[in-house]
């Protein structure tokens, strides 16, 4: 167990260590605030139409860090032969599969908690064509991403530590005290009751994402034990595609008795019982069972899966 949580920590540190995390990481949260600072003028709709936009940012950013990070830590060992001297230890593949998707998995849970803070954010930031933006949230939050930055460079100029991975740390903790600081101020800099005009319906909006990234995760880590960078983002778009139309082309023709369609319903994954914007966009509140129910989808489907990279990984033949 312990060479398990070894490998899954040197995952986890060589994901966050490579510039295109940071990189997603802060451009999610800066778009994100940008999206909350626009005029829409749309009909009353404009924080249904901010919470659309976070919460699509945030799962195209996860998306691109699932694959990216699933072809780094599998493909590109495979190839370059770090894989054959870590299972040339006593470490078995089933063990190598899985240590690797818990590291990217962790990955993405730090990425999906500071895009989830700045989600939050922006609804706090949304308003109609008769407000104004939200001048103290826009200056705090764009001090606390230039303050890690500075704290990254300034502990690896005299420490000589990585840059990245340190600024990635430092996003996690600058934005979570500017999302403090700016609880605790109104629109005018004036002291206000903390969470006021925060829509923490998010949070649960924000939890369904994560799992959906999770069962991204687990697709691009089959298809990286046997194939490169583009063609795994391929499939994963097209399997995201898919996904998405799988209940208008497959669930009527799946009701009305068609086994191809029952088949098919069931193995491609359905996204649109993780995205909740037009839940948020109703004022409805996401209930804690259907995350549990959404949970229990996402560990089965990972489980297939997880499955399938073990087997595809299993007489893969290493260089």
């Amino acid at each position: 167990m312990s060479v398990y949580w070894t490998i899954t920590r040197n995952t986890f540190r060589e994901l966050i260590r490579q510039p295109i995390y940071l990189v997603l990481m802060v451009s999610s949260s800066v778009f994100m605030l940008f999206l909350a600072s626009l005029y829409y003028a749309g009909a009353e709709e404009d924080a249904s139409m901010v919470h659309s936009g976070v919460l699509a940012t945030l799962f195209l950013c996860g998306l691109l860090t699932s694959v990216v990070g699933a072809s780094s830590s599998i493909g590109q060992e495979v190839d370059s032969g770090t894989a054959l001297v870590v299972l040339s230890k006593p470490v078995g593949r089933m063990s190598f599969i899985l240590a690797k998707f818990t590291g990217l998995a962790g990955a993405l849970a730090v990425q999906c908690s500071v895009g989830g803070l700045s989600a939050l954010l922006a609804t706090r930031m949304a308003f109609d064509v008769y407000g104004k933006p939200d001048y103290p949230a826009i200056i705090i939050m764009a001090s606390s991403i230039l303050l890690a930055f500075v704290i990254g460079l300034v502990i690896n100029f005299f420490a000589r530590k990585p840059f990245v991975e340190l600024t990635v740390y430092a996003q996690l903790c600058c934005i979570a005290i500017g999302f403090l600081i700016i609880n605790c101020l109104s629109k005018d800099w004036k002291p206000q009751t903390f969470g006021t005009d925060i829509d923490f319906r998010m949070l649960n909006a924000i939890l369904l994402i994560l799992m959906a990234l999770w069962l991204i995760a687990g697709i691009a880590t089959a298809c990286s034990t046997r194939l490169g960078l583009i063609p795994t983002l391929v499939i994963c778009l097209c399997l995201f595609l898919c996904g998405l139309v799988s209940d208008h082309f497959l669930g009527s023709h799946a009701e009305a008795g068609s086994w191809s369609a029952r088949i098919a319903y069931s193995l491609i994954p359905n996204w649109q019982l993780f995205w909740m914007a037009d839940a948020l966009a109703l004022k409805a509140s996401i209930p804690i069972h259907y995350l549990m129910y959404a949970f229990l989808y996402t560990s089965g489907s990972l489980g297939i899966s997880l499955g399938l990279a073990i087997a595809l990984f299993e007489d893969r033949e290493l260089k």
